[in-house]
């Protein structure tokens, strides 16, 4: 289960209604998955990070099927991609694909967020392949 703090509050309060967010910096206004106490890109200590929304579209940078359950509440085999948003170069998230792990992943399939309600108010960010229904 996520452990919201005070700095990632606003991405898991956007995630339970199923809103995708990631932070910005107010110095460069670059974005920043996850946002730290300075900013990678600028370096600014004192970023002032805000959560805005992003389109939730991508394209599959790398995937790997996870076959060993670290985290209770997943069930194994499960896909987890690293996605490229096209919100800026190089902005990258990971997630799990509800596809499932023999979904047909290939490099650069689009995908479109989805969520996961893992409890009542709790929604975590995963991928489908777009068109998927």
């Amino acid at each position: 289960m996520p452990v919201p703090d005070e700095r990632s509050r606003p991405f898991w309060d956007a995630a339970a209604r199923h809103e995708l967010t990631v932070a910005r910096c107010s110095a460069c206004r670059r974005y920043a998955i996850p946002p730290d106490l300075s900013c990678p890109h600028c370096g600014s200590t004192d970023p002032g990070f805000v959560f805005e929304p992003v389109s939730g579209i991508g394209r599959v940078r790398s995937w790997a099927v996870v076959r060993q359950s670290f985290l209770s509440g997943f069930t194994v085999p499960y896909l987890l991609v690293d996605v490229e948003l096209p919100e800026q170069a190089e902005l990258r998230m990971i997630g799990r694909l509800l596809d499932g792990p023999d979904a047909p992943v290939r490099p650069d399939s689009p995908v479109r967020v989805a969520f996961e309600d893992i409890a009542p108010g709790i929604s975590v960010p995963a991928f489908a392949l777009a068109g998927a229904a």
